[in-house]
Formats: C-alpha cells, sequence, structure tokens
C-alpha cells in the first residue's frame, strides 16, 4: 500500500499556476494587493490542477497514540490524560471542536494506539465528529531502552493513516487538516527533528506541555541516549519511524502521502504534525509541495523543521496546543484564497477601468513550483 500510494505523486501542475497566477493578475484590484492569498491560491492551482480551485469540503483528522518513552518523565501530564483527551474530543468539548466548527470542518479522531481500551466511550453525537479505532498497540516501547516499535508495526501505521484518508476522501474532501494528540509525543517528534536535520538534540527537543529548566535538561539527554542507542537511518524514513518514532506520527505521515497522491492540500498543524510532515517528505521529496504550514508553533524546533520543508506558516498567533488548532486556521485561510479565485470579478467583468501603464504580471525572484 505505502509504495503504491508513493508511486502516484507527482509534481504540481504548472499550467494550472500559470493560468491561476494570470487570474490573479487581472482581478480588479490592485496588483498583488491581496498578498499570500495570491500565493496561496496558485499553489492550490498546481496542485489541484484547476486554475481556479474550490475549497469547500474541509476535514481535520486527530492522530491519537501514546509513548513508552513517558516513563523517563519527560512530560509535566501523566499518560492517561492522552485517553482522557480522546474522551473530551468525543464530547465535543475541545479546543479543536470548537476552532474545527468555527471553520466548517468536519472532526475524525483516530485511535492509532492509546493506553488502555477506549471501546467503552460513547459513540460522538455531533454529525460532524468521528472517532475511529487503528490502534497499533497498546502505545509504542520506551524509545530510550529501544526501537520505539517494529519496523511492522511502522509500516501498519503509515498503511492506517493512508486508509484514513481514503475514507474522508470519500467522505467528500477538498482539503485536509492534521492533528495530534499523545502525552510526551514531543519527545519522538524532536528524536525525528534530529535525525533528518542531523541537529543536536539540544535544538530540537522543547518544554512541551510546560517543563522547567531541569526537566528540559533531562529530556533532551532522553533523546540523546535513544538517539545514540538507536541509530536511526535518515536515509530510511521507516527505519526512523520504528527506530523514535511514534503510531500517530507514523499516521499522519501516511495521510499526507495519500493526500498527495491524490492530489489533496493538507494544512499541517505543529510541532508533531511538522516532524510527520517531515517524515512524508523523506518518502517521497514531492510531498512538501502539497503542504501549507497552519501556523508557526511557539516551540523551539518547530521553525528548523519548516526551514527545512520550504514552509512558511500561514498565521503566528504563538499557540502551541496541538490537536489541529494551528491547521484549522490554515484550511480557513485556504478557503479565503479559493473564493477570491472563484468569486472576485476581474477588471473587464467588473467593468472597472485597469491601470494602462501597469505590466499586470507579478515579478517573481523564484519559479511558482519554488519548493520542487
Amino acid at each position: 500500500m505505502i509504495e503504491e500510494t508513493i508511486s502516484r505523486i507527482d509534481g504540481l501542475d504548472e499550467a494550472a499556476m500559470e493560468a491561476a497566477q494570470h487570474h490573479q493578475d487581472i482581478l480588479a484590484i490592485p496588483l498583488g494587493s491581496l498578498g499570500r492569498l495570491h500565493e496561496v491560491c496558485v499553489q492550490l492551482a498546481g496542485i489541484t490542477g484547476s486554475p481556479r480551485p474550490e475549497i469547500r469540503d474541509l476535514a481535520v483528522v486527530v492522530m491519537a497514540g501514546d509513548h513508552g518513552v513517558v516513563a523517563r518523565g519527560v512530560s509535566l501530564f501523566p499518560q492517561e490524560v492522552t485517553r482522557e483527551m480522546v474522551a473530551n474530543f468525543a464530547k465535543g468539548g475541545a479546543a479543536i471542536n470548537v476552532l474545527a466548527r468555527h471553520v466548517g470542518a468536519r472532526l475524525t479522531v483516530v485511535d492509532m494506539g492509546v493506553s488502555g481500551p477506549l471501546s467503552e466511550l460513547a459513540e460522538p453525537q455531533f454529525p460532524d465528529l468521528r472517532l475511529l479505532h487503528r490502534r497499533i498497540a497498546d502505545g509504542t516501547a520506551d524509545m530510550s531502552q529501544g526501537p520505539a516499535m517494529s519496523r511492522d508495526e511502522a509500516r501498519r501505521s503509515l498503511e492506517a493513516g493512508i486508509s484514513v484518508f481514503e475514507e474522508e476522501k470519500a467522505r467528500g474532501l477538498h482539503a485536509l487538516g492534521t492533528g495530534d494528540m499523545g502525552i510526551g509525543n514531543t519527545t519522538p517528534s524532536a528524536a525525528i527533528a534530529a535525525a533528518f536535520l542531523k541537529q543536536d538534540p539540544a535544538e530540537t527537543v522543547n518544554r512541551g506541555t510546560g517543563i522547567d529548566g531541569n526537566a528540559l535538561k533531562h529530556k533532551i539527554e532522553v533523546v540523546k541516549r535513544s538517539l545514540a542507542l538507536n541509530r536511526p537511518d535518515p536515509d530510511d524514513p521507516l527505519d526512523v519511524l520504528a527506530k523514535v518514532g511514534g503510531f500517530e506520527i507514523g499516521g499522519i505521515a501516511g495521510m499526507i502521502l495519500a493526500a498527495c497522491a491524490s492530489r489533496t492540500p493538507v494544512v499541517v498543524d505543529g510541532f508533531i504534525s511538522t516532524a510527520a510532515a517531515l517524515l512524508a517528505s523523506r518518502f517521497h521529496p514531492e510531498a512538501r509541495n502539497y503542504l501549507f504550514a497552519g501556523h508557526l508553533s511557539a516551540v523551539a524546533g518547530h521553525k528548523l523543521m519548516l526551514d527545512e520543508l520550504a514552509l512558511d506558516p500561514l498565521v503566528d498567533l504563538g499557540m502551541r496546543l496541538g490537536e489541529g488548532t494551528g491547521a484549522a486556521f490554515g484550511l480557513s485561510i485556504l478557503v479565503a484564497s479559493s473564493r477570491v479565485a472563484c468569486e472576485m470579478l476581474t477588471f473587464d467583468q467588473a467593468a472597472v477601468s485597469s491601470p494602462e501603464s501597469q505590466d499586470r504580471r507579478v515579478q517573481r525572484d523564484v519559479p511558482l513550483s519554488r519548493r520542487a
């Protein structure tokens, strides 16, 4: 499944991007006056193949999983909070529930490996909320003592993400937002970033849920020990996932790969989702061209990964929650850009005089597909 999905990923549609840029240039406004909304629309055209892409049906998918490395004291919160928060999602009472409703996105929560059974949870009572069970195991192993998971489990987490995306696509989907839930998951995400970026973990490890300075030093040492013990191969993304990853991280990466294969734009959330995006980009380099960074997370290491992926955050609100909250805001911007392309009139259509002396072409220093 993974190989077949990757084989369907292709580059952006340059002809659609050129046509989209031309349309943006003749809208009845001063040239480029909507700033990055023009750029977003051109990228959406390259992704979808439509010069005037329609983005209406939105979904945020939150992948949830637990991590054995929590036993090393890397998080301020106990592990059972993962399970309790999944229950809160099902009740419709979490931040991502509120923000998904705000931007008009449906929400799917996926148990990829939450510690303890979730079978007794009541089914969500909201029409745009689903809870799926795709658990690989009862949380990962402690990566500071050995591999977080087997290679087979890593593959299964990616395949689960691919399958979840295909289900969402079948329901009608124009853009996907990624989210996560998992106490301790900033630790494997920092390890993934350090492995792929070849950075000292001190540059990628952050305070996560709010640990103090001494706990931060300890967390850095745990990541260093995990990397030294497991020796993840940065040239083999499946090995990195298996050695120091998480089930929800694999699930998000699988969704991203499947979205790219179906030419669907993806709005990536914060630190954990970006680690998954970095992982996906190592399976296929074109994956990054299908991504938008929903926001800049207010934690160390996030910008390093965004820079590697050549992604500019759509908003910066100082958020650091996760759950897909930043992705929700990003989805709303994709919708706004789409509506500009589809609903605004050109100078001719609006019967508005255009500036005769102005060259109605946006001057670009780099090609439209600048991240190809």
